[in-house]
């Protein structure tokens, strides 16, 4: 009889024991330090973070000309009514020469009315014709030539259409002037004297448009500031009104975009706990803006129930005291936005 052979099953070894006991070993340590974990470590407070902003203004002129010399640098601080630039037109001084002559011929005109003299009056008159016709023809050119860049989108539709007013202007002054030169002819001593009188008027509005023009040779400062940036090289033409530099005021706020969840303490008047990371300081400022910035800024729910969309509001709060070296673009952080009144 054959003898059966019985296979016995493999034995665990105690290496493959301590294996496994290991394994459960860590994964219940792993579960009991999530589970700690879990109940333990809370969640921190949001962060809020803003920065540091300024009020920039763009220096710009009325007078179009060549930049012949700039008086300052970029990164130089200057004080209010400083000279900035000087801007030089040819034009505009030649337009003066013509309208100062305008002037005196409409005075003289308007004097030898008065002493009667018959043929200094034609004559006057007739120069202020010509003078006026002259004036019109700049004016036309200058309208001629804002047209041409309005067209070409250069400059705003109000610059083109001061230069049509002035083109207008021009050509009635030669109405007038014709007038008068008519008149002198005519004999008509009182309407003489009015029309020479309406003429200096006329002839003194012109040169004050002019000089208008030319308070604007010189730009200054408007406020204490510091240029950031410089756009022409001298030499270079400018239109009016192209901006020449910017000038960024010495009026540093904090501005913060927050959750509407986050307003509840905050109001205006409120003073805010901040830090300022790249000064390593801790301040504070006080709110005088609060907007909101629309539904484009809304911060959307995550959940499907149990949740909302929140809306973005702006706050703007000016620093309770100087700090020196702020620069606008500083990143500030909100330290607490439970703040005392």
């Amino acid at each position: 009889m054959d003898t059966m052979n019985v296979s016995q099953p493999d034995k665990v070894t105690a290496k493959d024991k301590m294996l496994i006991l290991t394994i459960i070993v860590v994964i219940i340590i792993l579960a009991g330090l999530a589970i700690l974990g879990f109940l333990v470590i809370k969640q921190g407070p949001d962060t809020v973070q803003g920065q540091v902003d300024a009020t920039e203004i763009r220096i710009s002129g009325k007078l179009p000309g060549r930049v012949e010399e700039i008086y300052v640098e970029e990164g130089a601080h200057v004080k209010q009514g400083d000279t900035l630039v000087r801007i030089l037109s040819t034009l505009v001084e030649a337009r003066l020469g013509q309208a100062e002559a305008m002037e005196n011929v409409a005075k003289a005109a308007n004097a030898k009315v008065d002493a009667g003299t018959r043929s200094q009056i034609i004559t006057s008159a007739y120069e202020l014709l010509q003078q006026a016709k002259a004036a019109e023809g700049i004016a036309k050119k200058t309208y001629e030539r804002m047209e041409s860049l309005y067209s070409k989108g250069v400059i705003s539709e109000q610059k083109r259409d001061e230069a049509k007013a002035a083109y207008e202007a021009a050509t009635a002054g030669v109405g007038v002037a014709e007038s008068q030169y008519s008149l002198a002819k005519s004999g008509a001593q009182s309407e003489d004297k009015v029309a020479a009188e309406a003429m200096v008027n006329v002839a003194k509005g012109g040169v004050n448009e002019v000089n208008a023009l030319l308070e604007d040779q010189y730009l200054t400062a408007p406020c204490d500031g510091e240029i950031t940036e410089i756009y022409p090289n001298v030499s270079e033409l400018v239109a009016t009104g192209a901006p020449l530099m910017s000038l960024q005021k010495d009026d540093h706020w904090v501005v913060f975009n927050v959750r509407e969840t986050l307003l509840k303490n905050i109001k205006m008047g409120t003073v805010l706990k901040i830090r300022i990371p790249a000064l390593d300081i801790k301040t504070e400022a006080k709110v005088f803006y609060i907007k909101d910035l629309g539904t484009y800024a809304n911060w959307q729910a995550t959940k499907s129930t149990g949740d909302f969309d929140a809306r973005t509001f702006q706050i703007k709060a000016w620093p309770i005291e100087k700090i020196e070296n702020l620069r606008p673009g500083m990143s500030v952080i909100l330290e607490d936005e439970k703040a005392e009144k």
